[in-house]
């Protein structure tokens, strides 16, 4: 058994969810790539392995891999939502230009911060996404303004 598949029996297990095949699937193919595929991905990736697995399967799977906190749903603005299996505490940034969505290592802000704004709300989980250009698009941007 490969160190991948050990660690998601164990991430199932603890999870308290069945590991059917398609969930599996969808799992793996997170856990194995580091980009934020949208369900279509996702879907598409999986059927090329499993033509078995219809897009409703694969959609209720990422729901239920969501709702255990098994992947994480990354929202972008009028985009269509991208799925994370990285679940170490990250933030994120997005591409305005190619819509890549990359990690950003996890740093915490003061404590202070924001607590006026939040007007007395109890915040139970945080994250920061940033938005710009990616290195890639920055540097195209710059070849072309250097011509």
């Amino acid at each position: 058994m490969s160190k991948l598949s050990a660690e998601l029996d164990h991430a199932f297990l603890a999870a308290a969810l069945r590991p059917t095949a398609q969930r599996y699937a969808v799992l793996e193919f997170l856990a194995e790539h580091s980009l934020h595929a949208t369900a279509e991905e996702i879907f598409r990736a999986v059927n090329r392995n499993d033509p078995r697995a219809s897009r409703a399967t694969v959609y209720n799977n990422l729901r239920s891999l969501a709702k255990t906190g098994l992947v994480r749903e990354v929202m972008s603005e009028g985009k269509a939502a991208r799925f994370d299996a990285n679940l170490r505490r990250h933030h994120h940034f997005i591409c305005e230009r190619c819509h890549a969505v990359e990690d950003i290592l996890w740093f915490d802000l003061p404590p202070s911060a924001g607590r006026a704004a939040l007007g007395g709300r109890e915040v139970s989980k945080y994250e920061i996404v940033f938005r710009g250009a990616c290195v890639g698009c920055r540097d195209s941007q710059l070849k072309q303004g250097a011509k």
